[in-house]
């Protein structure tokens, strides 16, 4: 019956879809020294960043069961997609990938595709969308799983944030030469290319930084008519809502999306972050 896209708790989805059957959530934990939650729907916002603002020690998170994912996959559905974040991030997509093992072990064969974002956030956000425009046109699982392969390496994220010390902490910055320096006010423009994070440009001060974050962006993308510009914020709707302006004024887009980061985005992009994908 039909078709299941299954994401973990990186994937911010648009507010009509969280609870829409054709979506499952698996989500990851997270820990602030001595607390630990879900990254679900009972997830808070507020009371989590007072928690990392509060707590000497880096937060982390840690990865699904092999054993959450085989639970999601059994179902009704005859096809299951499976969209995780960056295997350079997380250990979410191997736990995806045995999960599927385990599934076959114990259930017999299905279809079941599992994407590597090499992105994350509103990067997830824009694979796991992009399957379902694929489903409901009629495409095969096969043809699915060929144009979102493609699809994926098209796609660009790209994100501006206040304070990298998560990322930087967490050892998730590798591809990183050198970080000027935060009190300088200086803050980088970064970019995920093929799930390695690099430094693309640099401003002194958010705003400007933003503004060059558009220039790149701009500079990088063809045919953004063609393209849904999905904006994800943590804790800073004004700032998402300026990052819109900017990019509107010099293009167009197919759709335009903003969303708040769920529980893992908002650990790596802290307050007052910006991801963009298109």
């Amino acid at each position: 019956m039909g078709y299941k896209i299954v994401v973990d708790s990186c994937c911010e989805l648009p507010e009509k879809y969280k609870k829409d059957a054709r979506f499952q959530f698996v989500p990851l934990g997270l820990e602030v020294g001595d607390y630990m939650i879900w990254d679900d729907e009972t997830f808070n916002q507020k009371e989590f960043l007072e928690k990392v603002a509060a707590c000497p020690q880096c937060p982390k998170s840690s990865c699904p069961s092999p054993e959450k994912y085989m639970e999601a996959y059994h179902c009704d559905a005859d096809e299951i997609y499976v969209v995780t974040l960056s295997s350079h991030l997380s250990g979410s997509y191997n736990s995806a990938e045995l999960g599927k093992n385990l599934y076959i072990e114990k259930y017999g064969e299905k279809k079941i595709h599992v994407v590597d974002s090499e992105s994350a956030s509103c990067g997830e956000t824009q694979i796991a969308m992009r399957i379902m425009r694929y489903k409901e046109k009629g495409l095969s699982f096969e043809e699915t799983v060929e144009k979102i392969e493609v699809f994926k390496r098209r796609m660009r994220t790209y994100f501006v944030l206040d304070n990298l010390e998560t990322l930087r902490k967490n050892g998730r910055l590798t591809g990183v030469k050198a970080l000027v320096a935060s009190t300088l006010n200086i803050k980088p423009v970064m970019v995920g290319n093929l799930g390695v994070i690099e430094q693309k440009s640099q401003a002194i001060g958010i705003n400007k930084a933003l503004a060059k974050m558009a220039d790149c962006i701009l500079a990088d993308v063809h045919h953004p008519e063609k393209r849904t510009l999905m904006i994800t914020h943590c804790n800073c709707p004004e700032r998402a809502q300026y990052m819109r302006t900017l990019m509107e004024k010099r293009a167009s887009y197919r759709k335009v999306v903003i969303m708040d980061t769920a529980g893992v985005s908002t650990m790596y992009a802290n307050d007052g972050g910006i991801i963009i994908t298109l």
